[in-house]
């Protein structure tokens, strides 16, 4: 697994080198999100405002609330549109209610139509607003219900025979009749008081006040999730799995990129790195086959982990490396031999880099005039699924020649493996990255350049390979 942090430069390298695949996979999830919003159809919702009269405490809203979303209210408003067949717990949640500021209780209904949103909410309400009254003592038990007016009938009766009194006393005569008639104008202040209290404290009088604020206005909009919103949801989506999945494959692969790795997989030494100027991806091989053509229109067949390739030098600057490569493996061999340059299949950075390492050995003024002369090389392809390394005739040795990032350990190590069957041990190993090549100069450049130019296919600028 890569433990490399993710930066904004990786996903940018991602939309920059999978836009293809990324823009097919956004209309697929949009095309997703569309056949979601075919399966659930579009939904209108309005509200409606019912005022509380008088002094209400922010416990009591709430409870009026629940009260007006309330299965005992959405059953009576189902009755009374004639949805016998919708199921209690079907229609209140298309019901809502909420305490909104000022003593107002705001309900909502949600339907398939502006009006059946409308009907809904208006029928929502005023049953809300009959069930209240009736919690409150409007619609109560008639008994219950006559009580308070019978005492009424009794205080007024009460006040009456308090005046006979008062008449028929003596009026200031005597002092007892002065003192009975004060005591019965206390008796009837004291009435007076008590059935003030009553009437203040009767909860149909002080909290049975609901009054519906006008009916529910006709929705003109779709109410979230609308098909658009479920079509674009879709497609981010879909482009979000995708680049979290090509993230996630990236932390999860398990090919080497660095030169400590590929050289304890392979067992032998880096004599060191060199850098191939980038192909256009014109120049890349071309499969065969509908699968292949598929992979080339989305984009898939290039690497897009791998790093933006960095500015090279000259031609000049870049075939020092390859002589320095090349003096290292004629320090590590006693006498000058013949060596098989070993190239995995499919790693064209690593089949353009041996070419050169061929081309250098092959012109250096020293092979034919010294013993210390630079190796023969001969490049082969071998297969990483099952290697195969020719056996050990004119050349004894092999020289591994490979891109970073491109292989795992393990194929690596049957690389090493298909060597040693074949009698070659791995004097070294090269390590090839790809560049981006500055433009030739027209002209002083060296005449010894000449031979090499032939050996690269190109040094056109362009992206990694």
């Amino acid at each position: 697994m890569s433990e490399d942090a993710i930066r904004l430069v990786t996903i940018g390298r991602i939309f920059r080198r999978r836009w293809r695949l990324l823009a097919v996979v956004a209309v697929v999830g949009a095309l997703v999100g569309y056949g979601a919003s075919v399966l659930f159809p579009p939904r209108y919702t309005t509200s409606t405002s019912v005022l509380l009269a008088g002094q209400w405490e922010e416990r009591e809203l709430l409870t009026q609330a629940e009260i007006a979303a309330s299965s005992a209210v959405v059953d009576r408003a189902a009755a009374a549109l004639g949805r016998t067949g919708v199921s209690g717990s079907e229609l209140r949640d298309l019901v809502g209610a909420k305490a909104a500021d000022g003593n107002i209780i705001k309900i909502s209904g949600t339907a398939d139509t502006p009006e059946g949103a409308q009907r809904l909410s208006d029928q929502v309400a005023q049953q809300f607003v009959t069930f209240a009254a009736r919690i409150a003592g409007d619609d109560t038990d008639p008994e219950a219900a006559a009580e308070p007016e019978a005492l009424r009938q009794k205080v007024v009766q009460t006040n009456r025979r308090i005046t006979d009194l008062a008449n028929a006393a003596d009026p200031g005569r005597t002092v007892e009749s002065v003192q009975a008639r004060t005591e019965l104008e206390k008796l009837r202040t004291t009435l007076q008081a008590a059935m003030k209290k009553l009437d203040e404290a009767d909860p149909a009088t002080s909290k049975a006040n609901l009054v519906v604020m006008g009916p529910a206005a006709r929705p003109t909009g779709e109410a979230p999730p609308t098909r658009m919103q479920l079509i674009a949801a879709g497609a981010l989506l879909f482009l979000l799995l995708a680049v979290v999945g090509h993230l996630a494959a990236a932390r999860m692969s398990r090919r080497l990129r660095t030169e400590p790795e590929i050289a304890a997989a392979l067992g032998s030494t880096l004599l060191g790195t060199v850098d191939v100027p980038g192909e256009p991806p014109a120049h890349r091989p071309e499969g065969r086959g509908p699968r292949a053509w598929i992979r080339r229109l989305l984009g898939v067949d290039t690497r897009w982990d791998l790093p933006t390739p960095r500015m090279s030098g000259d031609e000049a600057s870049r075939r020092i490396r390859y002589r320095r490569v090349c003096a290292r493996l004629r320090e590590r061999l006693p006498a000058p031999r013949r060596l098989l340059v070993v190239v995995p299949d499919g790693d064209d950075i690593a089949r353009r880099a041996a070419g050169q390492l061929v081309a250098e050995a092959e012109n250096d003024p020293s092979a034919s005039s010294s013993n210390r002369g630079h190796p023969m090389l001969r490049v082969v392809g071998v297969s990483v699924s099952q290697p195969m390394v020719p056996d050990r005739d004119v050349e004894s040795g092999a020289l591994v020649v490979l891109s970073a990032g491109s292989w795992t350990a393990g194929e690596l190590a049957g690389i090493a493996e298909a060597c040693a069957d074949g009698g070659h041990e791995v004097v070294g190993i090269v390590v090839a990255g790809t560049v981006r090549a500055r433009p030739t100069r027209s002209a002083g450049g060296p005449a010894q350049d000449a031979p090499l130019a032939l050996a690269v296919r190109g040094h056109a600028t362009g992206g990694s390979v």
